[in-house]
């Protein structure tokens, strides 16, 4: 047999081709698949959430300890294997599957109790941060993610993966690395390494809005190696913060109120829904993918309005002053923890600094 032909054999399963633009990896090895599902701790109440079921090797695992599960999957050649493969099963386990044909981002979601996936990598980011946001909550999570996303989402401060990614799921959930698992327990195998994570969400939410908290994050990441007395010196950024501040105290004047911050479920949708998400946690990135950060290279080179010179330079060096006497005026938000982070957010927002328009 020649090496092509050897190659695509080893790409199909009982008769058609893998879609490797859907990552479609079937996950081979019984004891990950064991694991995933030991980690899950399930009860025999449970409902559960798969996607991108594939053939069902994780699915029939997951079918012998809970009442229900839910399975998503976009390929309907996949759908007719898995449910002929779990009609085999007897009618008892196969009473308990409900499979889902179509997209998980754009389709509701049924209620669930634990989510357990082995998911095409190519849409981590967004799953994720739509996972976040379910409600009711759910009690667990067990995924199988790229290494290197991983490690993104488990990493501390000053570790080179720790980004914005990090700090948002933390503050959002707990999450624990499971395990790793080797490129060589899948048909075809990736190109890539794997890990499983378990993710709790934090109960109750956190009472900030999250729009703000992405915002303040957004700019101390994109320059994540920069003292945040040199970032928020910018020109821009002070130039921005001001015109935020003036404009929410005008409305507060004409309304005679303020409104409360949005912690619903509903905000952390509009999250999820923005694409600066999936973005790598580089620095250029950021600078990319942010309207309210300046360029890469720009500190503090936009001309100011005579005018506003002066008023700038003491907003600028109010804004100093808070970081100073936080501690925080030489920190990097490399190395800065979760509670850093929210102290800072209180206290610029306490003195009505705000980092959406």
């Amino acid at each position: 047999m020649s090496p092509k032909r050897s190659v695509e054999k080893r790409k199909q399963f009982r008769g058609f081709p893998f879609h490797k633009s859907r990552g479609q990896h079937i996950l081979k090895n019984a004891a990950v698949t064991d694991a995933m599902v030991e980690k899950a701790q399930l009860r025999p109440t449970d409902t559960v959430l798969e996607v991108g079921a594939g053939t069902g090797n994780l699915t029939v695992r997951l079918l012998k300890y809970a009442k229900k599960v839910v399975a998503f999957e976009v390929d309907p050649r996949m759908i007719i294997e898995l449910t002929k493969r779990v009609q085999a099963l007897g009618p008892e386990l196969a009473s308990r599957l409900e499979v889902i044909h179509g997209d998980v981002l754009r389709a509701n979601w049924p209620f669930f109790d634990v989510f357990v996936a082995n998911i095409p990598y190519q849409i981590s980011s967004p799953l994720l941060f739509r996972l976040l946001a379910h409600r009711p909550a759910f009690r667990s999570a067990v995924i199988m993610f790229q290494r290197e996303f991983a490690q993104r989402l488990i990493a501390r401060p000053g570790d080179p993966a720790y980004g914005r990614l990090a700090v948002n799921v933390q503050l959002l959930a707990r999450v624990e690395h499971l395990m790793k698992v080797s490129r060589n327990s899948f048909r075809p195998p990736p190109r890539v390494d794997s890990s499983v994570v378990r993710i709790q969400l934090r109960q109750p939410a956190p009472p900030l809005d999250f729009r703000e908290w992405d915002g303040l994050l957004r700019l101390c990441f994109a320059r994540k190696h920069r003292t945040l007395g040199s970032l928020f010196g910018q020109s821009r950024v002070v130039q921005l913060l001001q015109t935020n501040r003036a404009r929410i105290r005008d409305e507060a004047a004409k309304s005679q109120n303020t409104t409360s911050a949005d912690t619903t479920a509903s905000a952390l949708m509009e999250m999820v829904n923005d694409t600066d998400l999936a973005l790598d946690d580089t620095d250029e990135n950021e600078n990319a993918a942010s309207s309210f950060v300046p360029p890469p290279d720009v500190m503090d080179t936009v001309p100011l309005e005579a005018e506003d010179g002066s008023a700038l330079t003491a907003v600028r060096t109010e804004i100093h002053g808070i970081l100073s006497e936080q501690g925080l005026l030489q920190t990097r938000a490399a190395k800065m923890s979760l509670e850093d982070f929210l102290r800072l957010l209180c206290t610029l927002q306490a003195h009505g600094f705000r980092f959406t328009s």
